[in-house]
């Protein structure tokens, strides 16, 4: 058997080598989200740079400048002392507090039956719910608007909030969570003698907690954010939200875009802590996870 015609082995690649590739690929896909991450927050680090930048700097040079040369405060001084944005920021409040309240309140209550109760006609009702989500807010607005006013509710914080009241989005997602929590525990509470009330109070609300705060932050980033439907029902300057007193800020000062972004800043600040805060909340808990055994 002639030994100098075999071919002979590639060798295999050592610990060390799977090691240092396994670091690359990691380095490499860190990388590539990095940059992703940058050119979505690239916006929101480019307003909080105008804001902070004073008169004699320029905020349309390219390639932009995120690092202001002379960072002062003063764009987010003039914006509140020469506008109502005490005001503006407890509007906002009040309407993104009550919206997110009678929310969880209302589609909870509704999607409770959906999923846990049977009766005749359950299903049909809910398709009839989930399909309202097709139609665009546009096609309602002017019935809603009337209603609005026939009801007495023109320039008040109910009228802002009485379009958001309930959503077919935020019943789909309670409905599905209600259908996640596991039967034993409904069997359970039942047998002690809990009514149909304390148990979506005490066993099934705790259970869902996930996705409640998940509907409250959505609901609460859309009604913070929602500037077409105060636009609409609201002329009064003392009942403004702060999208309305962030585009009053165009024709106060002349599209001084430095003190808009101030302004823009103070607007997005509340969204951005609430959702710092909340998220910690969006996690399973105990009674959601399932039953021991």
């Amino acid at each position: 058997m002639n030994l100098a015609s075999k071919k002979p082995l590639k060798a295999m690649p050592s610990s060390k080598a799977k090691g240092r590739n396994a670091k690359l690929k990691t380095i490499a896909m860190y990388g590539f989200l990095g940059a992703i991450a940058f050119l979505m927050l690239f916006p929101l680090l480019w307003l909080i740079s105008t804001s902070l930048k004073s008169p004699t700097e320029n905020i349309f040079q390219f390639p932009p400048q995120l690092i202001p040369q002379e960072p002062t405060v003063q764009n987010f001084v003039r914006v509140w002392q020469t506008n109502p944005f005490g005001r503006y920021l407890f509007n906002s409040t009040i309407v993104a507090v009550l919206t997110v309240s009678l929310n969880l309140l209302f589609c909870s209550l509704a999607a409770y039956p959906l999923a846990r109760l049977n009766f005749q006609g359950r299903d049909a009702i809910f398709t009839l719910i989930v399909t309202t989500i097709m139609i665009p807010f546009q096609i309602v607005m002017i019935p809603l608007y009337i209603l609005t006013v026939q009801l007495g509710l023109r320039n008040s914080y109910l009228g802002v909030i009485f379009p958001a009241i309930a959503s077919a989005f935020g019943i789909f997602l309670l409905r599905q969570a209600f259908q996640g929590v596991p039967k034993e525990l409904e069997e359970a509470a039942r047998m002690d003698g809990c009514s149909e009330l304390g148990l979506w109070w005490h066993v099934m609300l705790p259970a869902i907690r996930p996705a409640l705060v998940t509907l409250a932050i959505f609901v609460f980033i859309g009604s913070w954010s929602d500037f077409l439907w105060p636009l609409i029902v609201l002329d009064r300057p003392e009942y403004y939200t702060l999208p309305l007193g962030v585009a009053t800020l165009a024709g106060t000062f002349s599209l001084d875009w430095r003190l808009i972004a101030a302004g823009s800043v103070i607007s997005i600040a509340p969204v951005l802590l609430f959702f710092l805060f909340m998220q910690r909340y969006i996690v399973p808990t105990e009674a959601g996870s399932g039953v021991k055994g």
